[in-house]
């Protein structure tokens, strides 16, 4: 096979993805980081709310589109392995990077929440909520996402500290980087999906295995690079805040708005959907443990995530035999 024009751009387009992807949660980074100091408040719930969503945008974009076009391989199998690689994937190499520090606010609030909002996804599929009854499924996780959004604003005012003095020019500054920096590396993921994506077409791969694995990681390097880059500052906040807070916004936001589309096929990827529960559950004792990410546990949970790769191309064909 003769590759087309586009394929030939795609290993250039590759490599400046990777280039706004590092420069822009450089900038990511450090603008949240200082803009939580400023106003008082953890960059737990910074990284939860406005790290999470900007990095979950790849996600939201695609899941959505893909949906537009009537294509729910794409945008249901974008979701689970985007959820998977966030917690074994991004997490695990984060940790390699430096272990990661677990406060118990993560233990208490964050973790459970993303627990429940995986629990909720499996049993909306069972109910039919993201299949017959899609509208009224997307409905209610759009709400539940609305709610998830409230509590952590109201967690954002409670800690904020009113008696520091902010210097709103400053502040406003590290918002824009904030913004510059979420832009920078949505728009290296896309660089990074459309030539991986353009690749995989010429290997003659199929959709939903595009979705599951190469898309899925195109669309968490964000969460990779800008968790990594956090572990890598002594940020531990910020690296498993994006994670979480992705996650959850992924099932509630991403799926919801999806749903309202189409139906979702949830029933026939219920393998897969147990596999997100087995791994979400997985991650709760790595994070109990000694309420640190080690890099011995990173490394593990980067095999975990070999492991499912490993099953996403070959299982099936293993299976059968």
């Amino acid at each position: 096979m003769i590759p087309t024009d586009m394929q030939i751009l795609a290993l250039p387009v590759f490599i400046v993805g990777v280039i706004l992807l590092w420069k822009g949660s450089d900038i990511l980074v450090d603008g949240t980081s200082k803009i939580a100091a400023q106003l008082g408040i953890s960059a737990l719930i910074v990284s939860v709310i406005l790290v999470g969503f900007g990095t979950s945008a790849p996600e939201l974009a695609i899941s959505a589109g893909a949906a537009i076009q009537k294509n729910p391989d794409i945008s249901l199998g974008n979701i689970i392995g985007s959820c998977i690689a966030n917690l074994f994937l991004v997490l695990g190499l984060s940790a390699i990077i430096r272990p990661i520090k677990i406060k118990k606010g993560i233990l208490k609030r964050e973790a459970p929440i993303m627990l429940g909002a995986t629990v909720i996804l499996l049993l909306a599929s069972f109910l039919g909520l993201l299949d017959e009854y899609h509208l009224i499924g997307g409905l209610v996780f759009i709400i539940l996402f609305a709610a998830f959004l409230l509590f952590f604003i109201g967690c954002a005012k409670k800690e904020r500290d009113n008696e520091k003095k902010i210097d709103s020019g400053k502040t406003m500054k590290n918002i824009f980087f904030i913004i510059l920096g979420i832009i920078s590396v949505v728009a290296g993921a896309w660089l990074l999906i459309e030539s991986a994506v353009t690749i995989a077409h010429y290997l003659n791969i199929s959709e939903f295995i595009i979705a599951l694995s190469i898309v899925a990681i195109g669309t968490s390097l964000p969460e990779v690079v800008v968790s990594s880059m956090a572990a890598y500052r002594g940020k531990s906040d910020i690296a498993i805040g994006n994670v979480l807070g992705s996650n959850v916004f992924n099932i509630l936001l991403v799926l919801g708005v999806a749903a309202l589309f189409i139906p979702l096929k949830t029933l026939d990827s219920m393998n897969h959907l147990l596999i997100l529960l087995a791994v979400t559950l997985l991650i709760f004792p790595i994070l109990y443990t000694k309420r640190l990410i080690s890099r011995k546990e990173g490394v593990f949970m980067l095999i975990i995530y070999a492991v499912f790769i490993w099953y996403t191309f070959f299982g099936y064909t293993v299976i059968s035999l």
